[in-house]
């Protein structure tokens, strides 16, 4: 699985911004397009990256406070895309759905929110998981053999390294990278699924405490 991926379009969108910067002027200059959401958008653009907005590139607003942006056909078609599979591309050409090569994604920090739970309102605490992030890893994840999946900005350096020896990325490294964006998710989930079962003990606790004090009251 030698095969080379060049990264003609990638999608960047991260919270933890360590390295971006410099990784997405390497994209940049190597001719690659960028896509970017807020922050992250914002950022590049403050150190001469060009960056197309993620709402430009679909023709479609962010909504909901921001909690729908990325989930459009024109970022998940191009992401999920198989294009050795005529139907695809000819689906791509119709609905003019450009390939994305690669995803570079990291989730809201929701271990903070874990590690202080019950000193933030529980709406407040679920804004902080991740929607749009884990979707679009997993879509460049399943599909690896077209799309590199990077979660990790340690793997910045040699990603940029095997870009300038081999003009792009290849099989192996989107399959390693693949793996590590299922551990990471996995790992991620289940951090929420142990949050919300803490919520759902300390909600039954607080609902049996106001019954006993009913009770209580009532024999009074």
């Amino acid at each position: 699985m030698a095969n080379i991926v060049k990264i003609e379009r990638a999608v960047v969108s991260v919270t933890n911004k360590e390295g971006i910067v410099e990784f997405a002027k390497f994209l940049s200059e190597e001719g690659t397009e960028i896509i970017s959401t807020g922050g992250t958008a914002k950022l590049l653009r403050e150190n001469g990256i060009t960056v197309t907005e993620v709402s430009d590139y679909t023709g479609s607003p962010e909504m909901l406070d921001g909690r729908v942006k990325t989930l459009h056909p024109k970022i998940h078609g191009g992401i999920l895309a198989q294009l050795d599979n005529k139907k695809h591309t000819e689906e791509m050409r119709k609905y003019e759905i450009k390939p994305i090569n690669m995803v570079v994604v990291n989730l809201y920090d929701f271990e903070s929110v874990y590690k202080n739970q019950g000193n933030m309102p529980l709406r407040e605490s679920l804004e902080q998981i991740d929607i749009g992030g884990p979707t679009l890893l997993r879509a460049a994840a399943k599909n690896f053999p077209y799309v590199a999946a990077v979660c990790d900005p340690a793997d910045y350096p040699k990603l940029m390294e095997e870009i300038k020896r081999d003009g792009g990325i290849g099989g192996l490294t989107r399959l390693a990278l693949a793996k590590k964006v299922f551990e990471m998710i996995s790992k991620y989930d289940a951090m929420i699924a142990k949050f919300l079962d803490g919520a759902l003990k300390s909600l039954k606790w607080s609902i049996g405490i106001a019954a006993e004090i009913q009770v209580g009251m009532k024999l009074a």
